[in-house]
């Protein structure tokens, strides 16, 4: 297996050199909103002094590490894998003796990670010295504590995102599912602005939805904002969500290849 693995990480790591072009869209798609974000909260408590409690600096570290979280939790699962659904190139995958999504799909997604992360770090360095942030706050210990809640944010993110670009067996509009889906990761993850500072309703439904675990309990513990209970909690939460998203998964992948069918499939 691990043989098999290196093969397709060598294979979908040349692929993605290929399309440098697409990659930079892809990067730019994901920098352009948290870095505007970025600008506005920030010239707002410059102006203010500060909103509801977060300073000009809260903001800037929020929105700065939140560039990092976002590019190792996301996903492009429905753009690389639902075509295939749609169009029966997804034939030759099943006759191989790998799981297409939960193989090749997800060593693809990694790849495009792996190299969106290059392209990220100088824009990343270049905000820096523009904002100049104050992580004297920040200790190693809390970079580790999150280490491992990104991994589950990630496998999370992509189940449900799978689940999603799955439905591409009974529907044609799955993209549009998918927009629904990512509108609600805007508004529930803390993407926009900081969960604190949405009205309270809003704050209670993202305790029980997995949307906060992807970006916002991430930040939290690297910030170091979180008390050992909430760290247990949103672990336990994390473990939770992973499983509730993969039994999701199997089933409606299960269910929608029984009815996948394709010229020469």
């Amino acid at each position: 297996m691990f043989l098999i693995i290196k093969r397709l990480w060598q294979v979908n790591w040349a692929e993605q050199w290929q399309y440098r072009a697409n990659l930079l869209m892809y990067l730019l798609y994901w920098l352009v909103s948290p870095i505007i974000y970025l600008a506005v909260w920030t010239s707002i408590a410059n102006q203010k002094g500060s909103v509801n409690g977060f300073t000009a600096n809260d903001f800037i570290t929020y929105y700065m590490v939140l560039l990092i979280c976002d590019q190792v939790t996301s996903n492009i699962v429905i753009h690389t894998f639902g075509y295939k659904i749609q169009d029966g190139t997804l034939s030759g995958e099943l006759v191989r003796p790998i799981h297409p999504m939960l193989t090749n799909g997800l060593v693809n997604n990694i790849a495009f990670k792996a190299l969106t992360m290059m392209g990220l770090t100088p824009i990343w360095i270049i905000l820096y010295f523009l904002y100049k942030p104050d992580f004297s706050s920040m200790m190693l210990r809390n970079i580790l504590l999150a280490l491992p809640a990104m991994i589950l944010a990630f496998f999370i993110g992509y189940l449900l995102s799978a689940s999603i670009t799955s439905l591409a067996f009974w529907t044609t509009r799955v993209y549009s599912i998918h927009e629904f889906y990512f509108a609600l990761i805007l508004l529930f993850s803390g993407q926009f602005v900081p969960l604190t500072l949405m009205p309270k309703v809003v704050q209670d439904i993202a305790q029980y939805l997995p949307f906060q675990l992807l970006i916002y309990f991430p930040i939290q513990l690297i910030l170091g904002k979180l008390s050992a209970q909430q760290i247990a909690q949103g672990y336990v939460m994390s473990l939770i969500w992973l499983g509730i998203s993969g039994l999701l998964f199997y089933l409606v992948w299960r269910n929608g290849v029984k009815r996948y069918s394709a010229v020469g499939a």
